[in-house]
């Protein structure tokens, strides 16, 4: 376990694949406080998602800091999805992308689930677009898989009216906890750099190994002379 890598995960718990998850899931050794869960339960809104993922994540950027964020957008959270419970808009999802973009930090921005095949393209179409900072039509143009997204042929969709099972008290007690955590972590851990060098961790002088210090030998015609130089700078 290592505390150069976070975790963050907004997922749906319970009776559930793969049934992990839980908030007080925060990893162990070296990495305890590093995998952060927010459990969820089904119905889960744009509005409830909003404000939770929002100050956990702001949180986790202000003590982390990582270099570099993976952020994985899994669309089967979608309102409709065939295997989801959520009922989050594709502007809602994107939004938590919007938000990543903010702290202007390299990306590496992935796909993930979504079992809906109308509307994986559309999610991934429009965070696409928040990503580049361009605006694209609702009303999608023509193309050969026009029909795919009738009857409307649009980007956006409306959500159903599913009853959020996520209460208030229960979001806010999670987010507390979870804020809580990450304010015990090391700020910004540090780490020895590893180069490769020899005798570093990476790569230990072994026995007998000459050692290149950098000096060029004089060219001499006494073969001997030259051995022993060398001989000088062997270890063992």
């Amino acid at each position: 376990t290592t505390n150069r890598v976070m975790t963050v995960s907004f997922h749906k718990f319970g009776e559930y694949f793969p049934g992990t998850g839980d908030v007080e899931d925060i990893g162990f050794g070296d990495g305890k406080n590093y995998a952060i869960n927010f459990p969820l339960n089904d119905g889960m809104n744009d509005e409830s998602y909003r404000n939770v993922f929002r100050p956990v994540l702001a949180k986790v950027m202000e003590m982390f800091q990582p270099g570099a964020v993976v952020l994985q957008c899994g669309a089967d959270s979608l309102s409709g999805d065939r295997l989801g419970c959520f009922n989050l808009s594709i502007k809602g999802h994107a939004d938590c992308v919007d938000f990543m973009r903010s702290f202007n930090i390299p990306m590496l921005v992935l796909g993930g689930g979504g079992y809906t095949l109308r509307n994986v393209p559309r999610c991934w179409t429009y965070e696409t677009s928040v990503l580049l900072g361009e605006d694209v039509e609702d009303q999608l143009p023509f193309n050969d898989y026009f029909e795919y997204f009738g009857p409307d042929h649009r980007l956006h969709l409306p959500v159903s009216n599913m009853e959020n099972l996520n209460s208030k008290e229960y979001l806010e007690r999670t987010k507390i906890q979870l804020l809580e955590i990450l304010g015990d972590i090391e700020p910004v851990p540090g780490t020895q750099i590893q180069t490769g060098q020899v005798e570093s961790q990476l790569n230990p002088r072994g026995i007998g190994m000459e050692i290149d210090d950098g000096e060029d030998y004089e060219e001499s015609g006494d073969a001997d002379k030259r051995s022993s130089d060398k001989k000088d700078d062997r270890i063992g």
